[in-house]
């Protein structure tokens, strides 16, 4: 055998091996350091309290799944016990491999770094499916790049050290005697089958039969606040763990006949209800957060807060309004669903799973049972974010994009178009109220709005009237500026169309966006939108009501006031006919869900552990954890969730989202 070229020494390729093991542990690190730094404000509150070694341990152990995960192929091509891969050629495609593999994971890692402000979690493999549709993510991610060039700059960095810093095996290749030829095998495969079971436990996150691969939701054992899982996780274990995940699983809490005696979303009419043929105008406003709006925040900076909605605020005072309000998700994707047919986000955004196939209502679908026109607009490339899809799905009858306000000749088509995303929210909203007037009486129609997003501009003609000022550094002060203008501007043409006094206008946002407040990094906070419901004719007497609400209750609550009279599926509340003390808001993120009723907040991860209660109208920040300490209103909480969950999860993978009308 003394033909047969290897490496001088046996041990070269493992030892190489875990060198750049190393580097990639270390470029994982640093990307976590950059995701901290990136978003300090919402991810330093509760540093204090937090245990280096256990955030550090929960680091580790998901960084070697990703690691392990991802390096798959490498680690085969690198330590399988064959002599060839000693050759120069066999080396330098292991290295490249090696490169061009971590360098997407490090590029993936500073890319979430950015997008955590907008979610507030790490970016799972729904990405792909949300953003399926959008031709112009290649402009969004160039703007990003300037924007954030430091970031740009890390990812060089980083990337250039895996290439310059990569191990070869070192050794010359020399002719082998037999003896050293067998040494060399055995050698290279006892490392070899070491490298299976230590890998496997790896990519579990454990070496026992007990333990369950690790998931998303595990990283809350590590933190004290449900944001703060984002820091312990990484991106690519995110993606790799939620690619064709089986979503939707009953936890069997209960059986289905005590389930239904706690909790149940099927809505049935009362004999009491007062019939009302009014219009419905639903106004998703893109990330208007609750923070812009200065009627909400009447105590922030010690009083002096004036907002950025002067016309919104003004709405207010005529409007119901209350006093904790709340979207049931972070994005777009969520907002649709929980205020137009009443579907809160659980674990993934609910038309991206496969549940949105199931039959689903909503509001619309509903009303037209009893004569309503419907329709939707959306001012953005006809099809974007899946829109489309879910209105028709969800019971509208027309749908009105880019495309339809392009034909309509009372505009100027798309020389009103933004450049990135859609058609500029002032003149869509005004042709959003012509339309209206050419509809037959009673219609129900909702507008989704786009120009307080991402690149955070205004027109031109208004750069010099709503501008960033000295010292605000949040960039969606402007836009926010701009749209409560464009609103004042709706409500100025739809008070001269004959519709417009027979008409419940519900004003609310998607998801709330970049935050300048603490008071809004919180769990709650990041999920504070408004919730406006205006009756122009004065029949629904403006207040405020001192109580929760929440997307979901936007629905039955509607629904219930114009006397609808037939059964439906809804997972939220009538606020009109609800206690202040039994109203609740429910959520999930990063693995955990929250549940808040009374004066309590009660966090519970999916793996059915009560991580915190907290009294957060006292303890907004959520630093007293309660657990255990507030009995019966503990365990009530806890059954309620429970049966919330389960009902949730039974109906999504049963296709029970509406109610099946009996056959005669």
């Amino acid at each position: 055998m003394k033909h047969l070229q290897i490496r001088k020494s046996s041990f070269s390729s493992p030892i190489a091996f875990v060198c750049n093991l190393a580097l990639v542990y270390a470029a994982y690190g640093i990307c976590r350091l950059a995701y901290l730094f990136e978003n300090w404000a919402a991810l330093s509150e509760g540093f204090d309290t937090l245990s280096f070694w256990e955030a550090f341990k929960g680091c580790w152990m998901f960084d070697t799944s990703a690691i392990l995960y991802t390096n798959a192929l490498f680690a085969i091509l690198a330590l399988f016990p064959l002599h060839y891969k000693e050759k120069d050629l066999w080396q330098t495609i292991v290295k490249w491999i090696y490169v061009v593999v971590n360098s997407i994971c490090i590029i993936a890692n500073l890319i979430d770094a950015v997008y955590f402000q907008y979610t507030g979690r790490r970016t799972t493999a729904s990405i792909f499916e949300e953003f399926s549709n959008e031709g112009n993510i290649g402009d969004v991610l160039g703007v990003e790049l300037l924007r954030h060039w430091y970031l740009v700059l890390l990812g060089i960095l980083l990337i250039a050290a895996l290439i310059f810093m990569y191990v070869k095996p070192k050794g010359k290749m020399r002719l082998f005697t037999t003896k050293e030829f067998l040494t060399y095998y055995v050698i290279q495969t006892v490392c070899f089958a070491l490298y299976l079971p230590i890998t496997i436990c790896g990519m579990r996150g454990g070496a026992t039969t007990a333990v369950r691969p690790i998931t998303l939701s595990n990283a809350n054992q590590y933190v004290n606040r449900p944001a703060e899982a984002a820091l312990i996780l990484n991106t690519p274990f995110s993606m790799i763990r939620t690619v064709n995940k089986n979503v939707f699983v009953d936890p069997e809490y209960f059986s289905r006949e005590e389930l239904d005696k706690i909790y149940s979303p099927v809505h049935v009419p009362s004999d009491s209800l007062v019939s009302r043929k009014k219009n419905v105008v639903i106004l998703i406003m893109e990330s208007y957060g609750r923070e812009y709006i200065g009627a909400y925040n009447k105590n922030l900076d010690g009083g002096k807060y004036k907002g950025y909605t002067p016309f919104t605020d003004s709405l207010i005072e005529h409007s119901v309004t209350f006093d904790y309000t709340f979207s049931n998700g972070r994005k777009s994707v969520d907002g649709m669903p929980s205020i137009l047919s009443s579907i809160p986000r659980f674990i993934e955004p609910f038309f991206l799973t496969p549940a949105s196939l199931n039959d689903v209502s909503g509001i619309a679908g509903e009303l037209s049972k009893v004569g309503y026109y419907s329709a939707f607009f959306h001012g953005a490339e006809n099809g974007s974010m899946g829109f489309e899809a879910f209105a028709h799905s969800t019971g509208y009858k027309d749908y009105f994009g880019r495309t339809e306000y392009n034909q309509d000749k009372r505009f100027n088509g798309d020389a009103d178009f933004d450049g990135m995303w859609a058609i500029w929210d002032e003149e869509f909203l005004q042709f959003y109220a012509l339309k209206m007037t050419d509809m037959k009486e009673p219609f129900v129609t909702s507008v989704f709005t786009a120009s307080s997003h991402h690149p955070y501009v205004v027109p031109e003609r208004y750069k010099n009237i709503y501008k960033d000022d000295p010292g605000d550094d949040n960039i969606m002060h402007k836009c926010i500026r701009y749209v409560d203008n464009s609103l004042r501007l709706f409500f100025e043409t739809a008070k001269k169309q004959p519709w417009y006094d027979n008409t419940i206008f519900v004003i609310t946002s998607d998801h709330t966006n970049l935050s300048s407040y603490s008071e809004y990094q919180t769990e709650l906070g990041l999920v504070s939108s408004p919730i406006i419901i205006y009756d122009p004719s004065g029949e629904m007497q403006p207040q405020q009501r001192h109580c929760i609400a929440q997307h979901i209750d936007i629905m039955p609550t509607i629904l219930n006031y114009l006397g609808y009279n037939k059964p439906y599926v809804s997972f939220g509340i009538d606020l009109f006919n609800t206690p202040d003390e039994d109203t609740w808001v429910v959520g999930h993120n990063n693995g955990v869900y929250f549940y808040g009723k009374g004066d309590y907040v009660m966090l519970f991860t999916e793996d059915s552990q009560i991580k915190g209660v907290y009294n957060f109208k006292k303890d907004w920040f959520m630093k007293d954890n309660l657990k255990g300490k507030i009995g019966a209103v503990e365990q009530q909480l806890e059954k309620e969730l429970k049966a919330i969950i389960q009902s949730y999860m039974i109906r999504m993978t049963e296709d029970e989202l509406v109610v099946k009308e009996s056959k005669k």
